[in-house]
């Protein structure tokens, strides 16, 4: 459930007929004293089930899927609406279990189409916090180290793209 937009000074007064949001959440600054603040993303974490469910009770309720770890690359729209993201390790799931390693594995979809799709979501005791030193912003570019929480989910009927096949 989304629950409330990252806003600067300006876009409070801006949307707060339409929200009740009558003061920013911080979301402008900037790499550097010298540098011109701009819209940037808070550290954000996805919050878990009330239920715990564990990333194993997750495997095991899977009859195909692929669990990704950790993150890779990524390429995202200006607008943050399509994107494509690979992660570090990658396991084919079958038959609720882990069967093997895969290679070459990224995903893409559009941002509403992938939350939309998400249909289990890890407990508490499955969080995890990680983070990023650079998230690479702006023109000219500037970089400043962000922070996200995250549990577990499942995602159905997301593209997977096998970034190693040649052509």
């Amino acid at each position: 459930m989304f629950t409330d937009y990252q806003t600067t000074r300006e876009q409070a007064a801006w949307i707060s007929g339409l929200t009740g949001v009558t003061r920013s959440h911080g979301c402008s600054f900037a790499d550097s004293w010298s540098s011109v603040q701009f819209q940037r993303m808070p550290n954000i974490s996805l919050l878990p089930a009330e239920q715990d469910i564990s990333l194993d009770d997750i495997v095991a309720d899977t009859q195909r899927g692929i669990l990704v770890k950790n993150r890779g690359s990524w390429s995202i729209d200006h607008q943050r609406f399509n994107f494509q993201f690979s992660g570090q390790v990658f396991y084919e799931v079958r038959n609720g279990k882990i069967t093997g390693m895969l290679k070459d594995v990224a995903y893409q979809s559009r941002t509403p189409d992938f939350w939309n799709s998400m249909d289990m979501i890890g407990g508490k005791s499955s969080y995890w916090l990680g983070g990023s030193f650079g998230d690479g912003k702006g023109e000219p570019g500037q970089s400043n180290s962000v922070s996200h929480g995250c549990v577990p989910a499942r995602f159905r009927g997301v593209n997977i793209v096998n970034t190693g096949r040649n052509v």
